[in-house]
């Protein structure tokens, strides 16, 4: 019997919908450096209702299959935000799960390439998952530690095929990691040591004005990465969906911010790593997941954390206060990681070119320990 024809169909029905989510649970059943992700919150990531960034931006989802087997998918999306930003009418992609097979890789590529053309796109960069302020980049090398939250993980085979197909590098994104415990690293000891400049305050975030500490922290990470390569910035309704998102994982005193006579100048955010909390629930909260993740979130403790978040304002950042800023807020936070018992704190993405920020990471005995990249090609 031959082998049932390859066809490429949108994502119209909620079946469509759930298959599309759970191919990657499929693919990745064998791989023991996976994390399954929650379904449910994988559906929120693709529902308009709770998701704002689908409400700004056309997006459109397909599936590969083979007679009845779903082999593969992909999205495309267009932003209005990042024509704002880009002179060049830019596409985005996404959502790339499939088997290792260089026809169904050929067929998920030109099906969004061909859409984002009649979108008005000239280039493509991904993959956003949806967009660079959420899951961004392809995993190129460090598969053989587990990814922490919100950060991908791929098989090698993803990357060969897009290459193939005439993707290049736009960008790489580093993560580093640290092995909490033992002595403080030197260069966080010596920001520690340091007497605050004057003017300067170095705080905790305040939860009971939780909603207007978040507005803080978005004004400064807008100016901060507003020359930053990919940036788009935050919108409003972005930062109360974020708001809404992280403050359960929210610890006080895991979230920093710099003051300068009174005005917000950096901050740093840290969280606990929930993949680790999530390991084994193979996606479902049902019929004990919650009880479990709770027990070990709020009880139990994890062991690593994620540093997913981190800005210093632009006025500031090309000066001896830069530094100084980013080595004191670190440290604040490293203590209390300490405190908790963390034992694996990762610090991502990192763009490449950040030139100070990859020094200043490793400076503060960070090891490049994952490579992910953002890839590009022409569509004209």
């Amino acid at each position: 019997m031959s082998e049932a024809p390859l066809v490429i169909v949108p994502v119209d029905t909620a079946a469509e919908m759930d298959a599309f989510i759970k191919l990657p649970y499929r693919l990745h059943q064998d791989d023991p450096t996976w994390i399954p992700p929650l379904f449910l919150e994988r559906r929120e990531v693709l529902d308009p209702k709770k998701n704002p960034y689908l409400k700004r931006a056309t997006v459109k989802l397909w599936l590969a299959k083979r007679g009845d087997a779903v082999v593969g998918r992909i999205s495309a999306q267009m932003d209005p935000l990042v024509a704002k930003q880009r002179s060049a009418e830019e596409g985005h992609f996404g959502m790339i799960a499939a088997e290792d097979d260089p026809a169904i890789f050929k067929a998920l590529t030109e099906t969004a390439e061909a859409w984002l053309r009649d979108h008005g796109a000239t280039v493509v960069f991904g993959p956003f998952n949806l967009n660079i302020n959420e899951e961004t980049g392809l995993l190129i090398n460090g598969r053989d530690t587990v990814p922490m939250m919100m950060m991908g993980h791929d098989y090698g085979y993803v990357a060969r095929h897009l290459e193939a197909l005439g993707y290049h590098k736009g960008r790489d994104l580093n993560a580093y990691v640290w092995n909490v415990g033992g002595e403080l690293p030197a260069t966080l000891k010596a920001f520690e040591k340091r007497a605050p400049t004057k003017g300067m305050v170095v705080r905790p975030i305040n939860m009971k004005d939780y909603r207007a500490e978040v507005g803080r922290l978005v004004q400064i990470f807008n100016d901060a990465w507003s020359e930053n390569w990919g940036f788009v910035p935050m919108a409003d309704d972005e930062v109360a969906h974020m708001a809404n998102q992280l403050k359960p994982l929210i610890v006080p005193d895991l979230v920093w911010f710099v003051e300068m006579d009174g005005d917000p100048a950096a901050f740093l955010v840290c969280l606990p790593n929930i993949n680790e909390a999530i390991a084994d629930l193979n996606g479902k909260l049902l019929p004990f997941g919650w009880a479990r993740l709770l027990w070990r979130l709020k009880v139990k403790g994890l062991k690593s954390a994620r540093v997913p978040l981190l800005g210093v304002r632009k006025k500031y950042l090309n000066s001896m206060l830069g530094p100084f800023m980013t080595g004191s807020i670190m440290a604040k936070m490293y203590r209390e990681v300490e405190k908790r018992g963390i034992e694996t704190l990762e610090m991502s993405w990192v763009l490449e070119d950040n030139t100070a920020m990859n020094r200043l990471a490793e400076q503060m005995g960070g090891r490049h320990y994952k490579t992910y990249r953002i890839f590009q090609k022409s569509l004209t």
